[in-house]
């Protein structure tokens, strides 16, 4: 299917403070459209209070943490923790969001809104964790504050439409990280917390995807690039926090976010949904990206076939030495 506008091909060039206006009706749009479907839920309701019991420290019964109180996984522990110092980080994100699209009218109202949605996903997370002793507390307190120290800073925050890209895929890996963690969590508990954390992150992906199309209606070329951009130097928001790379092997190989489904259930969903590689009418620079675009998805998806080869090497090695 071939996507046509009136716009596309326009050379006319738009600042980030033209493009903030002329979407805003689409920010009011899908922020009634998201407020009618958005369920309230009660973190305090998916937390297992009567499983806790005291640390040391402050009380004389506190009972100290060991690694084998918790029925969670060794995989989901290390998921889980990712999971959490990524949306402690809120306090940054709000900080470059409400700086980038502003504290006023529609978008100020989604800001917020948003900041105080996502806000529940960390209380929850951490309240789980320190009741069911999943993980070591202390460890968990000195990785945050690193974490949060260390502050974070938009690779994308110089541009509006390199920002609203990236957040519309990147709420999708976050929806999938949560929901495949659960999966592998190896508590039912966890898994039910973890599917109500990954409904609300699929509700903000259909916000930023919704609008990401819109902005392909007024500024297609731009929107290619920018597209492009992100799609090829992508990488999660939490990257800099203390031991990333290894824990994103073991989640890697744990199959609860690597490059197959990266490339499967994250960036090709998009892409289909707003038909990008189907738009045509594009001026030179954006038929550029396009193209650039379907090379690197094809290498994406080369790479993570020869990963998944190895993949199921690796599984069937750990089979053989079972049995012998």
């Amino acid at each position: 299917m071939t996507i046509t506008s009136p716009h596309l091909g326009s050379s006319k060039a738009w600042t980030d403070a033209q493009l903030l206006y002329a979407l805003e009706e689409v920010v009011e749009k899908e922020l009634n459209r998201h407020l009618k479907v958005a369920k309230d839920w009660m973190p305090h309701e998916y937390v297992p209070f009567s499983d806790g019991r005291n640390f040391p420290g402050v009380f004389e019964d506190g009972e100290a943490w060991s690694a084998d109180q918790s029925k969670v996984t060794d995989i989901g522990k290390i998921a889980l923790v990712v999971n959490l110092l990524t949306e402690d980080n809120l306090p940054s994100y709000h900080h470059e969001i409400a700086s980038l699209f502003g504290r006023d009218g529609a978008w100020g109202t989604w800001v917020h809104r948003w900041t105080a949605e996502e806000g529940r996903h960390g209380i929850v997370m951490r309240d789980y964790l320190l009741t069911s002793r999943a993980v070591d507390p202390d460890k968990l307190e000195q990785f945050r504050m690193a974490h949060m120290a260390e502050g974070f800073e938009s690779d994308n925050r110089h541009s509006m439409l390199h920002s609203v890209a990236y957040v519309a895929f990147q709420e999708l890996a976050t929806r999938v990280s949560h929901r495949n963690t659960g999966h592998q969590s190896g508590d039912p508990v966890c898994d039910r917390m973890l599917a109500r954390i990954a409904t609300d992150e699929n509700l903000h992906m259909v916000f930023y995807r919704n609008l990401l199309g819109a902005a392909f209606e007024l500024a297609p070329d731009l929107t290619m690039q920018a597209v492009r951009d992100v799609v090829v130097d992508f990488r999660m928001p939490g990257h800099g926090m203390p031991g990333f790379e290894r824990a994103a092997a073991q989640m890697a190989i744990g199959e609860i976010y690597n490059m197959r489904i990266h490339h499967d259930d994250v960036i090709q969903p998009v892409l289909r949904f707003l038909k990008v590689m189907d738009i045509d009418g594009l001026g030179p620079e954006g038929a550029k990206a396009q193209e650039e675009l379907g090379l690197y998805m094809g290498g994406l998806d080369s790479e993570a076939s020869k990963f998944d080869e190895k993949l199921a090497a690796r599984k069937a090695r750990m089979v053989a030495r079972g049995r012998a």
